[in-house]
């Protein structure tokens, strides 16, 4: 039985194997938990059973002790289930022996029906709280760390703590993982992208004692494409980090602006973390996108101002604090209160801010200030952009040890499946061992604030490299006893990476405006453009000006390392080769590159580009010119407009058709300084192109798609630093039903079976070898044989290669 439409159904049995990994969550529509449960429980069962009181042995104190129940041994809550909940019964019961609470009046009916309302919704808990005040007051200055001494030859500074910590807990360090989960691990982590089979294959046959050592420093390398790797990887964690995106919610109204260039080029170069964030903070007009806010239209809550978002973000994103409660009013669940929040937002507002306590206005105004005067306090006088670079100064200060340890914590938990301090928004939640938070963010300090060298700390450390659990679930909340790193899903992002890279279906552009060409590179091919601008008629006034098509044949006879085309248009235009779509153009000034190596083949090929210009309504314009270069970086063939192109009016019909009786010979423009602009800027990009092949466009430069939302990509509308850990109904429909990951699959399929030929074993073991980093077993090389058939085609390599990407090895990084 299958599910899916016509060619692309998918066997349900894989599908049921997706389904499997769904976990239900504890998000309940309609239920606040801190604004309605929290005062609920604090004011009528807090004197008893809240802290230190443990009347009957029952504690509210967190979820799992709620769930418990008290001496009577019956459980206090049955979550999904309110009446089998003990808690409830007591709380109705009329018997003045039974009845909670025991002294003053019952819990009024709205009160308790709203409280079977949460315990039916399956009782949902903000993950980290606990009545019992779990509260870490971090100190502000770092300090220093006597490590215990080494066990078993375990030097690493980080091994020393583990090996501490699994001590007191009488724990067993968990064994080293092995080479191929290694190199995989450590791949997706620091770059996230698959390891060529090739490199995991030299690498599992080195037998260096120094060699997982060399791999990390490779990873995080210093040569141009490493630090692009890097940094389109880490790009991702630092887009959610600072809520920077390429479209949504405040960009058409210009109340939002993305920071892309700022933080591609930040993280290309290995900027500093401080400096990052005092840009951040005190921008220029390239990163203030940040601390801009979203400007809301129409009326909005008080809490979601411009300057209270400042507040919010900066406390979330550097400092590791949850100011969004105490936007309203003084925080339930932690000790900010509202007036700290409105303080610190006025250090950014040019007006007066009054205080509103849950919308309602009080007539108290803000002071601009920040939380930790002790380090210094910023001047209330001086002008708001005067005041931000004094944030700025003291936020980075080296006596501010909780953003080094916000961070930290955030890349730990990044590689390891969970914080020091989780969750890792709330940092005055006790970690489960200070010392080591301690001795992090004392090292990134220490170091200069180089974020690579805090990774490659962790990575290099035995803690890091330890076997994962087999299972995927995550640790509860109230765990605080670290085991070992856990397995992670991959991110939207991570996944998407990975399918173009099996498929070679890699979008042609980013949607980010960045430089990703090396500026120091020395152009392979330096010689100056040789296209000039054509269109279909000599002159202007007799072209039509309905949309064209320009076509051009070549013969490629010899195999070639590198194949970039660069072209504009006016005003639109989109680049076809051999039928498939490579890319597109929106602007005549702007000329977009583009590799036409995954769709080249031997012998014959047909360059097409369908363009109009639709702003003037006048005749389209091209310029193109594409490089195919040997090896041994020789031109094998160059293509450039001129007037042996061919044009005729845009075609419903499949334009690649040769049919000399309607195409018509091109013309190149009399005036070519007319577009002289758009000439200059495509001789820049020419050159950029020759320094190489173009890299691989990351998930992470592009706008985010349904299937990307679905496998748990945020909006950013605000900072969100915690992505979901379960597989959803959803995502595994869509994974199964999606009609672009269909194609792109597809595609792949086709390019796949041309590299590997029609043996199904070679097919299968080239799969599970670019996927998995293995060989197949032989029970899923029969699997692989069965979805193949006895002669492979695109689609059934496509099939094959969506149910390995499917299984949980694939999108688990362990």
């Amino acid at each position: 039985m299958t599910v899916g439409s016509g060619s692309k159904k998918r066997p349900l049995g894989l599908v049921a194997l997706a389904l499997s990994l769904t976990a239900v969550s504890g998000w309940a529509e309609g239920i606040d938990f801190v604004h309605e449960i929290v005062p609920l429980l604090e004011k009528h069962c807090g004197e008893c059973h809240i802290g230190d009181a443990r009347q009957g042995g029952y504690s509210l104190n967190t979820r799992e002790a709620v769930l418990a129940g008290g001496d009577s041994g019956l459980a206090g809550i049955v979550p999904g289930e309110s009446d089998a909940s003990e808690l409830l019964r007591r709380i109705r019961s009329a018997d003045p022996d039974e009845r909670m609470p025991a002294d003053g009046e019952p819990i009024p009916a709205d009160e308790v029906a709203l409280m079977a309302r949460w315990i039916d919704a399956g009782a949902p808990w903000e993950p980290g709280f606990a009545f019992n005040s779990n509260l870490w007051e971090p100190p502000l200055a770092l300090r220093e760390v006597v490590l215990p001494p080494a066990r078993e030859g375990r030097g690493h500074p980080i091994d020393r703590l583990i090996d501490q910590h699994f001590a007191d807990h009488n724990l067993a360090m968990p064994a080293a993982c092995d080479d191929r989960s290694f190199f995989r691990r450590v791949s997706l982590d620091l770059t996230g992208l698959l390891p060529a089979p090739a490199e995991v294959e030299a690498y599992v046959a080195d037998t260096s004692p120094t060699k997982r050592a060399a791999l990390i420093d490779r990873l995080l390398g210093d040569d141009f494409d490493a630090r692009l790797r890097y940094a389109e990887h880490w790009l991702t964690f630092f887009n959610d980090l600072l809520r920077n995106d390429y479209n949504g919610t405040g960009f058409i109204t210009g109340g939002r602006k993305q920071i892309s260039s700022w933080l591609h080029r930040s993280l290309v170069e290995n900027k500093p973390y401080d400096q990052m964030v005092r840009e951040l903070i005190a921008p220029s007009d390239e990163s203030r996108g940040f601390i801009d806010g979203i400007v809301w239209r129409g009326t909005v809550n008080s809490s979601q101002t411009v300057p209270i978002q400042f507040a919010q973000n900066v406390g979330q994103s550097f400092l590791g604090i949850n100011l969004k409660c105490a936007s309203c009013h003084d925080s339930f669940v932690d000790r900010w209160t509202l007036q700290q929040t409105y303080d610190f937002a006025a250090i950014l507002s040019s007006e007066p801010l009054e205080l509103h306590r849950c919308d309602k206005a009080t007539g108290t105004m803000a002071t601009p200030g920040w939380m930790f005067e002790e380090l210094g306090q910023v001047d209330p006088a001086r002008p708001p952009e005067e005041r931000l670079e004094q944030l700025a100064a003291l936020i980075t200060s080296r006596d501010n040890g909780w953003l080094s340890r916000s961070i930290a914590n955030r890349l730990w938990a990044r590689l390891m499946g969970r914080g020091i301090v989780h969750p890792v928004d709330a940092l005055r939640t006790t970690p489960w061992n200070e010392d080591l938070l301690e001795l992090l963010a004392s090292d990134l300090v220490e170091h200069g604030w180089d974020l690579k060298h805090l990774l490659r700390t962790i990575c290099t450390s035995e803690a890091y490299a330890a076997v994962t659990p087999a299972a995927a679930s995550e640790p509860s909340s109230s765990q605080d006893i670290w085991a070992g790193p856990l397995p992670r899903r991959m991110t939207a992002e991570q996944f998407f990476d990975a399918l173009w890279q099996l498929t070679g279906t890699a979008p042609a552009q980013p949607d980010g405006e960045m430089n990703r060409f090396d500026p120091d590179a020395a152009a392979v091919d330096a010689s100056p453009p040789q296209a000039v601008w054509i269109w279909s008629n000599e002159a202007a006034s007799s072209a039509p000006s309905e949309a064209l098509t320009f076509r051009r044949e070549f013969t490629l006879d010899d195999p070639v390392a590198t194949a970039t085309a660069v072209f504009a248009a006016d005003n639109m235009a989109t680049v076809f080769l051999n039928g498939t779509k490579l890319a597109s153009s929106e602007s005549w000034s702007e000329p977009v590159s583009v590799s036409l190596l995954p769709h080249l083949r031997s012998g014959t090929n047909v360059l097409r580009v369908e363009a109009a210009n639709a702003a003037a309504g006048g005749p389209a314009a091209l310029l193109l010119e594409a490089r195919l270069l040997r090896e041994d970086n020789t031109a094998a063939v160059v293509i450039a407009t001129d007037d042996t192109w061919q044009w005729r009016p845009h075609q419903d019909a499949d334009d690649d058709s040769d049919d000399s009786a309607t195409w018509q010979q091109a013309r190149q423009i009399s005036n070519q300084a007319t577009w002289q602009q758009a000439a200059a800027a495509f001789a820049a990009q020419l050159q950029a192109a020759a320094t190489g092949p173009a890299p691989m466009v990351r998930a992470a430069l592009k706008k985010a798609t349904p299937l990307m939302r679905a496998l748990g990509r945020p909006n950013r509308d605000q900072v969100l630093t915690s992505r979901p850990t379960e597989l959803t109904t959803l995502e595994a429909i869509q994974l199964a039903n999606e009609q672009s990951l269909a194609d792109e699959l597809l595609q792949g399929g086709e390019r796949l079976l041309g590299q590997l030929g029609p043996d199904t074993n070679d097919i299968a073991t080239g799969i599970f070898a670019a996927a998995l980093n293995r060989a197949p077993n032989a029970e899923e090389l029969a699997a692989c044989h069965e979805i193949l058939g006895a002669e492979p085609t695109g689609q059934t390599v496509a099939d094959c290669l969506w149910a390995v990407m499917m299984l949980p090895e694939f999108q688990l990084v362990r």
